[in-house]
């Protein structure tokens, strides 16, 4: 389970102030749960994740966790731009105690990168980096997986098995998705928050998030 009790987080601006993202958010996440994060731009829907992820650490409250989470899915702001391909997945592994040599094979085919898999990455174009990112998300096995607007990565037949190799063969997985398209939220969901305003309102059910999010919209 992954659970956030009474968690703020707040960022200090250079007038020496602070500005409060997220203000005492409870939720809980249980094992194989599909739960889909709504909120305008700047609400604080990707700091909630860098949050849950452990990428970042709340300024007040606790978030504790019994389930292994993903970074965001396809985020290849970590990799290291003189290392190579391979080099960067050698190093992930590392740090999570994991055999390199076994997971090669799988994200050489997946990231379909070819020669420029043992080049270094700061050749790559932005797709490729993509595509390196998530195939490295999916040779790694997570009990949960974040998703920060990133699921259409590459063109669309590259994309089919993104979805594929994420919502078909880890569906018994728990899924965190931030996302602006409602298609997505429904069809991968089964409840939804709505940060707003520094609160996280938590529904039941997607379309009643939705009914929230877009009233509230309206209003700001």
């Amino acid at each position: 389970m992954i659970e956030l009790s009474n968690v703020s987080k707040s960022y200090q601006l250079r007038d020496g102030g602070f500005n409060k993202v997220l203000n005492q958010v409870n939720l809980q996440i249980v094992p194989g749960e599909k739960i889909g994060i709504l909120g305008r731009n700047g609400a604080g829907k990707s700091t909630l994740v860098r949050l849950i992820s452990g990428a970042e650490l709340p300024t007040s409250g606790k978030v504790s966790r019994t389930m292994s989470v993903s970074w965001p899915l396809a985020f290849g702001g970590g990799f290291q731009g003189s290392l190579t391909g391979l080099d960067n997945l050698r190093f992930v592994c590392r740090v999570y105690g994991i055999n390199s040599e076994e997971k090669i094979p799988f994200v050489q085919e997946f990231s379909e990168l070819g020669k420029y898999f043992k080049e270094p990455v700061k050749t790559y174009s932005s797709g490729m980096c993509a595509r390196l990112a998530f195939a490295i998300s999916m040779a790694i096995e997570f009990d949960c997986y974040l998703i920060d607007e990133v699921t259409a990565v590459g063109d669309a037949r590259f994309h089919a098995k993104c979805q594929y190799e994420l919502f078909e063969k880890r569906r018994d997985r728990s899924l965190i998705m931030v996302s602006h398209d409602a298609h997505n939220i429904r069809q991968h969901c089964t409840r939804a928050c709505v940060v707003n305003q520094g609160s996280l309102h938590v529904f039941d059910d997607v379309d009643t998030a939705y009914e929230f999010y877009t009233a509230n919209a309206a209003l700001q």
